[in-house]
């Protein structure tokens, strides 16, 4: 799942939500309230829009789960959900926000002292893990959206279920949007004739049913199938546009590209419509989207005007749009899938699952009856699968084997998960780790190294490079604190603030170094600091984002705390954003650039002579991102730090220039069994 979050948080619009006792699990206070406090595990099955997870959290505070000192945690799968429903439960109780109630996410943490309900993504309660293993802080668990089967969701649920069996007092609410619960619950009861803490099977957990969707939904499908489902879903809402009344319409497509295409079709048509009739607002919603574009999506339109909002899989759970009464799925999803032979994680456009289209469906009829038009044929419906694939089963695993060691879970092969992931992708994550040094012949955590690596919120090949940027044979952590968080941007610093693309990539050239797109980045940060960190000013004529600026300065700031709690410290090495010094005779920037390997070695390609590159192997043809320093510039090997699948091309970003021989230095046993495998 990429994470298309934190910019969405502060946008939703108060007057668009409904009164809490109008909303379908108020009925159910009482018996909720009842099941939780009499069962270690409860299942909620409730639609989105049923209040779950904005009512829930205050029903348990408010009948006193946080009197002793304790607090009530609520996961999200995605930072979006998380600070935005922090936002709107704080405002329905009238205290500021990171007081009572607070969220914490990577490198963002708004909880102080008082607070007793914190909402926080998966991921970051499983960090929490390593310094509060069986969670003493908390009195209830609420995994939200867990029908989403996001890799730290299933590894929480697993890792929860080690530590019911060690604390009475725990409670536990799974909520999922679709009927998986009975898969839930069956995973979290005890064995027959097993009893904990005195409870067998059939006491331990009980699953309760909320009704959601306040009107009902008409769903129609496609008599042929067709051949491209933009221009189908563009063809669609012009025909809702000109034969249905008011309504606001929510089209599903798989990213940004689609999205754009979608949008300058729908622009195009509009010139068309008479000047009498209701006006058309085509709107964007996706993962790095300017905040102040996003923000559009949550507004009421002008008199007279109908939003249609182009959306990827954001809009299907993790927030509510009111207005919607028209939803077309293409029927299609971006999914990462994890080659665990070539070690590359593609983001591959897949049909939707049954769930997921029940889903997206739903986002209509919330304020009158809806309508979903599905692009594609019911005989295509049914053959789909029931749920979304769990994405442990089709990840990189490292830097889940990584946390599980950290944990103490030394037989992660044996590990009690919710879906097993294949034996291939342990056995990749086991060999990564051990080629970066983290794990030792035994697949223990080497000390300190592995050890520090699971500390740090950082993917394991970057956490490497970071702290072996402190070693004297690179002597640039300074640099690399800079370049570490700056990539924890992904690729959200340039932004074209008018549309200008011709300005945005004259922007990009200013601060391109030849040595490749790290290097760009350190120049962006350094370039910002000496223009003054409040200046907005000179960030837009640079077309770059100043609040993921600012966040760069941050998650920098954070970071170097990681480092000084290990004993590691950075010191002031003179540089200059108009290049690196040379330090002991080779350039900062060679030095740099070396670091870099020691962690990203698996990721090296060599560029051939029409500008691709290929995998080591050869076998795989990738080409420089658009927004590379290397997409009109030639080089010969380079490291990479992400890869993006689109329709006909594998790109990948953030490249480096490498010297081959590095590649066999600071990464032998790795590609020893790489040749030893050809």
């Amino acid at each position: 799942m990429t994470d298309e979050d934190e910019d969405l948080s502060s946008l939703l619009v108060p007057q668009l939500y409904k009164p809490p006792a109008l909303l379908p699990i108020a009925q159910l206070k009482d018996q909720l309230l009842y099941t939780i406090e009499a069962h270690p595990v409860t299942i909620i099955v409730g639609e989105t829009g049923s209040g779950k997870t904005t009512q829930i959290p205050k029903f348990l505070l408010q009948t006193g789960w946080c009197k002793n000192g304790q607090q009530i945690a609520v996961t999200q799968p995605r930072r979006i959900a998380a600070t935005s429903v922090a936002a709107r439960v704080a405002e329905e109780l009238d205290t500021p926000l990171g007081q009572t109630i607070g969220y914490s996410i990577r490198f963002e943490d708004v909880t102080s002292a008082i607070t007793q309900v914190k909402f926080v993504t998966d991921g970051l309660l499983l960090r929490e893990m390593l310094v509060d293993p069986l969670l003493k802080r908390y009195s209830v668990v609420m995994v939200d959206e867990a029908h989403e089967r996001s890799l730290s969701s299933d590894i929480l649920l697993s890792l929860l279920k080690k530590v019911l069996r060690k604390r009475e007092d725990l409670r536990v609410v799974v909520s999922s949007a679709t009927l998986e619960a009975g898969r839930f619950l069956d995973f979290f009861n005890p064995e027959n004739g097993e009893q904990v803490f005195g409870k067998s099977r059939e006491d331990y957990g009980r699953i309760v049913g909320i009704e959601g969707r306040t009107f009902p939904v008409e769903v129609q499908y496609l008599l042929e199938p067709t051949t491209n489902y933009v221009e189908a879903a563009v063809e669609a809402v012009m025909s809702i546009h000109e034969n249905e009344r008011g309504g606001d319409v929510l089209v599903f497509l798989t990213g940004r590209e689609e999205i754009d295409d979608a949008i300058d079709m729908i622009s195009d048509r509009i010139v068309d419509l008479p000047s009498t009739s209701q006006k058309l607002m085509p709107l964007p919603l996706y993962a790095g989207l300017p905040s102040e574009e996003q923000m559009f999506v949550f507004q009421q339109p002008p008199a007279n005007t109908r939003k249609v909002i182009f959306s990827t899989n954001i809009a299907e759970a993790s927030i509510t749009i009111d207005g919607i009464v028209f939803v077309l799925d293409s029927g299609y999803v971006k999914l990462r899938n994890y080659d665990a032979h070539l070690g590359i994680e593609n983001l591959n456009v897949v049909p939707v699952s049954k769930a997921s289209a029940t889903q997206r469906a739903g986002r209509a009829g919330r304020t009158r009856p809806g309508k979903c038009f599905r692009l594609y044929t019911e005989v295509a419906f049914e053959r789909l699968e029931e749920a979304t694939f769990p994405e442990i089963q089709r990840s990189n695993l490292a830097p889940v084997v990584l946390q599980l060691l950290n944990l103490g879970i030394t037989n992660v092969v044996r590990f009690d998960y919710l879906s097993p992931p294949p034996s291939s992708l342990i056995t990749r994550a086991l060999d990564l780790l051990y080629s970066l040094g983290a794990l030792d012949t035994t697949a223990r955590l080497t000390k300190p190294l592995g050890a520090r690596m699971a500390e740090l919120p950082l993917e394991p090949m970057l956490s490497k490079a970071l702290l072996q940027a402190a070693n004297p044979e690179f002597g640039c952590l300074s640099e690399m604190l800079t370049i570490a968080a700056m990539m924890t941007l992904q690729g959200n610093a340039f932004v074209s603030h008018d549309g200008n693309k011709k300005q945005l990539d004259n922007a990009r050239r200013r601060f391109a170094v030849a040595e490749g797109d790290h290097l760009t980045l350190y120049n962006v940060y350094e370039a910002f600091v000496k223009a003054g960190m409040q200046n907005v000013q000179w960030c837009r004529e640079n077309c770059l984002n100043h609040k993921s600026m600012v966040k760069a300065s941050s998650v920098r700031k954070q970071l170097a705390a990681y480092l000084d709690r290990f004993g590691v410290k950075e010191t002031a090495l003179a540089s200059s954003s108009s290049g690196l010094l040379s330090v002991g005779g080779i350039p900062i920037a060679e030095r740099v650039r070396r670091c870099l390997t020691t962690g990203f070695f698996a990721h090296a390609a060599r560029m051939k002579s029409d500008g691709s590159f290929t995998t080591i192997d050869g076998k795989t043809t990738l080409w420089a991102h658009p927004s590379s320093v290397f997409f009109h510039r030639k080089a010969d090997w380079v490291i990479y730090t992400e890869i993006l699948s689109t329709r006909d091309k594998i790109y990948i970003r953030d490249l480096s220039t490498v010297d081959m021989d590095w590649l066999a230095e600071y990464a032998p046993e790795y590609y020893k069994i790489k040749n030893g495998a050809r």
